[in-house]
């Protein structure tokens, strides 16, 4: 943040943080006395009939206050799921078969102080509480009544493989089960399909659909004089086999997941490394990696090699600028969360989640509890870069051998150079420089080479809490680390944290780094750990770190001594801290004080050459740091009273939409076990949502409407199916064919229905003008990306390169807040697809951020088509299209030389895969004379064909 927001900011928290502590101290409660039990009368002894004796009582005494008019604090007493789901305040406050532990028994028997019920009015009888505490205790039946039970929504329903229809099989020749589905459902309407389109509009439009790109003159050529039966589904095959698949449809995917290269916000800073989710996703879609496991590696990739999947998850706006204010910051955490939680449910089932935060769904059945179960799925996701490992190959493990020795000899080098340091002598004129303090990263203690058994690190004191050590490494004169595990090497210590499983004694020495592979001691800033070699070692360097992943920073020891033995017991003193500074005060460059100035500069270019070699160790051995998130085992996670994060209530196990089914986990069920287990529900054939919301985005994305025109929402408030038997087939087909994409792509494409002509017909236009029943191929603007591709592609300089880092459509100004302005020059690094662009929250591109680009800030399942004047000037005026237009112009020159009768033709073939018809020849040769040929080459970018599917 610049210097004159800092303070503004800074206020602000202030000011909102001391307001909202008044209002939630004002609210606190003092800590409820325990209830005297033994004041509540007797349950009735005999059987207890709901109609009878229940229903009466609460009609008389309860509804008036939660009942169909008013329901207060969320609870309600006239629907039996509502009343045994429970209020705000308790849920549930009616537990059967324990009527004494039943918050509504305590409540009407006075037990609760200022919260007597009924509030006004008569109290309920000893004999009416004694009924009520006998139904309870009998298991709180409450018959079904059959006048408010609610039907099934239609997306609840098991999805079921529905035959294929008859009616109007005449109009289908294909044999494809699609085009009967949709016949039938033009014959309600007196409605058929349109004749087949010709061959140069099909090919256009199944490039355009599918590649985002239009089919070069020679592709078009080679399909029309393709005379086998088949042709058709030949393209289509080679279609779905090109690379330039998978970058059109991922587009598509990263809209719906709200994918940015930014963290958004008030800074706003860069994800540098943010692409690698970009890249798994256009590779998985190129592969056609079955479905459920698409959804299996974004949820959970780091149990099974996917770890670029898990980009998903932290790929929403992220605030780093934290409160100093604790509710606040626990505000912020739970934003997160919702974040992750609303665009799983919205991505993969079509359900809007995110509305039962504070209080049940008002049209879903999702309780507010269903909502904090599948927050507590995903509680242990930190928004955090991580390493993206890989499988070393015999040249890379070559490699990282000479590396490593090479690192060990500069290291070795330098340590010399601060050990002369440190021993210099004040008449030598040297100052006594200490040695930087402890960080929670890296911490290296170097020292004459002795020989031993055993090392020993003894700590005295740590920055807070129990001491934590995420490695312990011990190297001998050629770099090995002899402490390792796999080496023989045996960890023992004074105690270890007993209760997590991330934090073990064998996390010491296993060669692996991060707070979720560490040792913790089970005393409160003190604690040993031992290393004991198989055999006598003789060692020279350790370094120790607390996180080597930098995200916790409490727990590092400040206070320590490191011992070697030669001989059981014989400890000897090798490193310690007393030669640090105190934490807080460091200078790593101080012992260069003390150096003569030749040292020094050896000393100064040993520093580069070590960070250097240390970054290509890491990048090989660990694999590329990239933003993945980073995962800890959760606190516990509580229902929060309207989504406050200081009103807890009942504590919540991870689980799912209860009406759906449940991950039978225990609270305190391992972090990456929730997330493998509610993906294994979303991807289970007896999920009734995620295949029917899969199968009508790629309608959605073919046709430019789903069959449900509400894609992340098939709740309540979403709209019902045109046609609600095709959705069904397609859904059941997707999982039969093994979750493939491309399968239900091909039945699409090879079907009559998208290869029919898209002109108008007045019986369809007066039935259904938007062609929701698709009695023609419905026509419509292409998207921001395939409109600059395109361009690209028809001025010759579009770049194919695929993957990697992106290009800049912003020059960025870097500081506390990275502040962005559009580019007004573009050159061949801006010249790759758009998919390829890094994109900015909150920032648009100047030409084509006009075109309904989203802004990254949000998940967007279907963009807007809007048409704005600014649309057409950025078309015909910007820097970038009359760049276009003059590369086009060129390209022309190059392939048609300079008559303009066969530039003209050879603009169509590269435009509109076609011939000019004589008026666009003679319209053509007319503008060309007067204006130029870059002019009419600019024309022809702002034409409807163009840059529209037809």
């Amino acid at each position: 943040m610049t210097p004159t927001k800092t303070p503004r900011r800074w206020l602000t928290w202030v000011a909102v943080g001391v307001g909202l502590a008044l209002i939630w101290g004002a609210a606190e409660a003092a800590p409820a006395p325990a209830l005297d039990l033994t004041q509540l009368p007797p349950a009735t002894p005999r059987p207890v009939d709901f109609a009878k004796d229940i229903r009466p009582i609460f009609e008389q005494a309860c509804q008036s206050c939660h009942g169909t008019q008013k329901q207060k604090s969320g609870f309600r007493l006239d629907e039996r799921e509502a009343a045994l789901k429970g209020g705000e305040n308790y849920a549930p406050d009616i537990q059967p078969r324990h009527s004494a532990d039943s918050p509504l028994i305590h409540l009407v028997a006075g037990l609760v102080p200022d919260r007597k019920m009924p509030p006004k009015g008569d109290a309920l009888t000893a004999d009416q509480i004694g009924l009520l505490r006998a139904w309870i205790d009998q298991g709180a039946n409450w018959p079904a009544d059959k006048t408010t039970t609610k039907p099934i929504h239609w997306a609840l329903k098991p999805v079921e493989r529905p035959p294929v229809p008859t009616t109007g099989r005449d109009q289908t020749t294909t044999g494809n089960p699609i085009d009967a589905f949709v016949a039938a459902r033009l014959a309600e309407q007196q409605l058929t399909l349109a004749a087949a389109a010709d061959r140069r509009a099909f090919i256009r439009r199944l490039y355009l659909v599918m590649h985002g790109l239009p089919p070069t003159p020679e592709e078009v050529a080679n399909f029309l004089n393709d005379a086998r039966p088949d042709a058709r589904e030949k393209l289509v095959d080679r279609v779905l086999a090109s690379p330039r698949y998978g970058e059109r449809w991922a587009r598509h995917w990263l809209d719906v997941v709200r994918f940015a290269e930014s963290n958004g916000f008030e800074t706003n800073h860069e994800r540098k490394n943010a692409h690698y989710y970009r890249d798994y996703v256009i590779r998985s879609l190129n592969d056609d990696k079955p479905y459920d496991q698409f959804i299996r590696e974004q949820i959970a990739g780091d149990a099974g090699g996917a770890d670029a999947g898990t980009g998903f998850l932290v790929a929403g706006a992220y605030d780093v600028v934290k409160s100093p204010d604790p509710n606040l910051t626990l505000m912020q955490r739970q934003d997160e969360l919702a974040d992750i939680v609303n665009t799983t449910g919205t991505a993969f089932l079509g359900l809007t989640l995110g509305c039962a935060r504070c209080h049940d769904h008002k049209f879903d059945p999702i309780a507010q509890k269903d909502f904090y179960a599948i927050q507590a799925v995903f509680a242990g996701v930190n928004f955090a870069e991580r390493r993206l490992p890989h499988k070393l190959n015999a040249a890379e493990e070559t490699e990282l051998t000479r590396l490593k020795a090479e690192l060990n000899s500069q290291s070795n080098s330098l340590a010399a150079l601060k050990q002369a340091a440190r021993m210099a002598k004040p008449g030598d004129g040297a100052v006594k420089i200490l040695r930087p303090a402890v960080n929670e990263r890296f911490n290296e203690e170097s020292f004459a080479a002795v020989e031993a058994t055993a090392v020993r690190f003894t700590i005295l004191a740590t920055t807070s809490a129990e001491p934590c050590v995420d490695e312990l490494e011990v190297f001998d004169a050629n770099g090995t680390n002899v402490a390792l595990a796999a080496t023989g090497t045996v960890p023992t210590a004074s105690g270890t944290l007993p209760g997590y499983a991330i934090h073990k004694l064998e996390h010491i020495n296993d060669g692996l780094t991060g707070n979720n592979w560490s040792w913790i001691s089970d005393t409160a800033g003190r604690g040993w750990v031992q290393l004991d070699f198989p055999s006598p070692k003789r060692i020279q360097r350790i370094v120790w770190s607390r996180d080597r992943e930098g995200v916790f920073k409490d727990r590092v020891a400040t206070d320590y001594r490191i011992e070697a033995a030669r001989e059981p017991g014989k400890w000897t003193e090798i490193a310690s801290s007393n030669d640090r500074e105190t934490v807080g005060a460091s200078d790593p460059n101080a012992f260069l004080k003390s150096l003569t100035e030749a040292d020094a500069k050896v000393a100064r270019d040993l520093q580069a050459q070590i960070r250097q070699t240390h970054e290509q160790v890491t990048k090989l051995a660990e694999g590329e740091s990239a933003w993945l998130g980073t995962f800890s085992e959760p606190k516990t996670t509580h229902r929060l009273y309207r989504g406050d994060p200081t009103q807890e209530r009942e504590v919540v196990a991870p689980g799912t939409v209860a009406v759906l089914g449940d991950l039978g986990l225990g609270v305190d069920a391992p972090e990456q076990q929730r997330r493998l287990q509610f993906a294994a529900w979303i991807t289970s054939p007896q999920n009734p949502l995620t295949a029917r919301v899969m199968v009508n985005r790629i309608w959605q994305y073919i046709f430019g409407t789903g069959i449900v025109d509400t894609p992340s929402d098939f709740g309540a408030n979403g709209s019902r199916p045109t046609n609600p038997a095709l959705l069904d087939w397609l859904a059941a087909e997707f999982m039969r064919s093994d979750w493939s994409l491309k399968h239900v792509q091909k039945l699409i494409l090879c079907s009559r229905t998208f290869g029919q002509a898209s002109g108008p017909r007045p019986a369809g236009l007066a039935v259904d003008a938007d062609a929701r029943l698709l009695w023609r191929f419905p026509p419509r603007r292409l998207e921001a990306e395939a409109i600059r591709d395109c361009m690209l592609a028809a001025s010759g300089a579009l770049d194919l390169r695929m993957g990697g880092p992106g290009f800049y459509l912003q020059r960025k100004e870097a500081d506390n807040v990275d502040r962005y302005f559009p580019k007004d020059d573009f050159g061949p690094n801006e010249f790759r697809r758009m998919v390829y662009l890094t994109r900015i929250r909150q920032e648009q591109d100047s030409v084509f951020g006009a075109f309904d680009c989203p802004s990254g800030n949000q998940v967007i399942p279907k963009r807007s088509r809007s048409n704005t004047p600014l649309q057409a000037l950025n078309l015909f005026n910007s820097n970038f299209v009359l760049q276009q237009a003059e590369l086009f112009a060129e390209r022309l020159r190059r392939e048609a030389g300079e008559k303009p009768a066969a530039q003209i033709a050879r603009a169509f073939q590269l435009m509109y895969g076609r011939e000019p018809d004589r008026f666009e020849r003679k319209a053509s040769a007319a503008l060309i004379r007067e204006l130029g040929l870059a002019a009419f080459t600019r024309a022809l970018y702002n034409t409807s064909e163009f840059l529209f599917v037809f």
